[in-house]
C-alpha cells in the first residue's frame, strides 16, 4: 500500500495544498512532502491527524472507492514490500477480501481497535 500516494491524491481532489494541511495538523510541510513521496511512513497518531484535516474518516486513507454502491479497493503496490509474493500474498490478498466486505460501522470498529493495539 502507498499512503503516500493516497494522501497526496485526497488532498488535491480537496483542493488543498501542502501548506494547508501544515495549518490545519500542526505538522512541517516539508514532512507533508516527505510522506506523499513516500521517503518516510507516517505514524497511526499522523494518520488520524491527516485524516481530520482532509475531512475525510481515517479508513478512506486505505481505500479507493466512495459509499456502498462500490466495495472499496485496498491500494497495494506490487514490487519487493512485504505481501508482494508467496505466502506474504496470499496472506494478504485473504485480508483484502474480508475488508471489503466489511461494513462502514465495522470498518470503523476495526480502525479504533488497530489504532488501540499500535499504542501499545
Amino acid at each position: 500500500m502507498v499512503i503516500g500516494d493516497r494522501l497526496r491524491e485526497l488532498r488535491e481532489q480537496k483542493g488543498l495544498s501542502q501548506g494547508d494541511i501544515e495549518e490545519r495538523t500542526g505538522l512541517l510541510r516539508c514532512y507533508t512532502s516527505r510522506v506523499e513521496n513516500n521517503h518516510t511512513v507516517p505514524s497511526v497518531e499522523t494518520l488520524g491527524k491527516m485524516a481530520r484535516a482532509l475531512e475525510v474518516p481515517m479508513y478512506k486513507l486505505f481505500y479507493e472507492g466512495e459509499g456502498k454502491a462500490e466495495a472499496p479497493k485496498l491500494k497495494v503496490k506490487r514490487d519487493a514490500e512485504w505481501g508482494a509474493s508467496g505466502r506474504d500474498a496470499k496472506t494478504l490478498r485473504k485480508f483484502q477480501r474480508y475488508l471489503e466486505k466489511l461494513s462502514d460501522k465495522d470498518r470503523k470498529v476495526l480502525m479504533a481497535m488497530a489504532t488501540k493495539l499500535a499504542r501499545t
